[in-house]
């Protein structure tokens, strides 16, 4: 059985010329480019290959550009004998990446994963005006003491925990006013630093409702599959198989914390996970997973040198 576990980074690692390197040298990864394109009815290939920047950066974009990158890169590699359900014993995503997993492990099709991204960058940008949320990381507390500041914040305003990153890396999200004065109290409980996040929207706490209402309402057109293999819940931290379950807690994510530090855990220990391989744009989710789980093999894996390093190792 393996010990391999495949990650799928979240938003925040897109960058323009995303997947460009990919297109250009593997035909698997312009097909997905180009059924990405179709599904959505514009080019969003050229977006992410030329930019502009801003344009990219809107929610509705980088979402499912991120998931596009991600699944060229899987079907790269399973053009040359990586089998998923062979190759990896579990899959997780970081918020948007957690429907990248759930597209390679099968549950969804690309097609349906890049509507429905679509749909949940745009219904999360809707769900509150701009300007009038925020987001800030806190670095240096403890999830407790993090829990702490944003409730001493709220002052009848919205202000969750929204992101567990890593151990002293923990997100707050809510009202612009009450995570501004996060900002300040966290400083005062000893936060090595405490800084606003350049976001358009409070993503992952309750006034994200509306969104999560929307992709209840998308989730339940699109027709899915159990995955082929076990995918880490971000709700949950814990493993789930069930179609209507991935269904439910994909609607919770939207207003739910990102439990990302416990789903590493949980993949590292009770999971028998010693490699932690991330597909897709950037090398986030790798620096996290050094500090979340020090001794296990932390990879990433997005261009064409990475890819040929990934089969090099496996012997493939």
């Amino acid at each position: 059985m393996s010990s391999t576990a495949f990650t799928f980074p979240g938003q925040g690692s897109q960058a323009v010329g995303m997947g460009k390197d990919l297109a250009a040298a593997y035909p698997e990864a312009r097909a997905v480019f180009q059924e990405v394109d179709e599904a959505l009815g514009e080019r969003l290939s050229a977006t992410m290959f030329e930019g502009p920047e801003d344009i990219l950066r809107l929610t509705e974009n980088a979402q499912p550009a991120l998931m596009a990158v991600s699944m060229a890169v899987i079907r790269v590699l399973e053009a040359r004998g990586v089998v998923l359900g062979e190759r990896a014993k579990y899959v997780a995503g970081h918020s948007l990446g957690e429907y990248s997993a759930l597209c390679a492990a099968g549950t969804f099709s690309l097609a349906d994963a890049a509507r429905l991204l679509r749909t949940r960058g745009q219904a999360m940008q809707k769900a509150v005006p701009v300007g009038h949320g925020a987001m800030a990381a806190l670095l240096g507390l403890d999830l407790d003491t993090a829990r702490a500041v944003a409730a001493e914040a709220g002052q009848g305003e919205v202000c969750d925990v929204a992101n567990d990153n890593a151990p002293g890396q923990v997100v707050i999200s809510g009202a612009a006013a009450a995570v501004e004065r996060a900002v300040e109290i966290a400083k005062g409980r000893g936060a090595r630093r405490a800084l606003l996040l350049p976001v358009s929207a409070p993503f992952h706490c309750s006034l994200m409702q509306p969104a999560a209402d929307a992709m209840e309402a998308a989730l339940a057109e699109v027709e899915m599959r159990a995955p082929v293999v076990p995918v880490v819940s971000n709700v949950l931290a814990a493993p789930i198989e069930d179609p209507a379950e991935i269904r439910r807690r994909l609607v919770e994510q939207v207003t739910g914390v990102v439990r990302w530090t416990e789903s590493v855990a949980w993949l590292t220990a009770a999971g028998g996970v010693a490699e932690l391989v991330e597909l897709g744009t950037g090398k986030v989710l790798t620096g996290l997973a050094k500090r979340i789980a020090p001794d296990a093999a932390a990879h990433a894996v997005g261009s064409p040198a990475d890819i040929d390093a990934f089969l090099t190792r496996l012997g493939a």
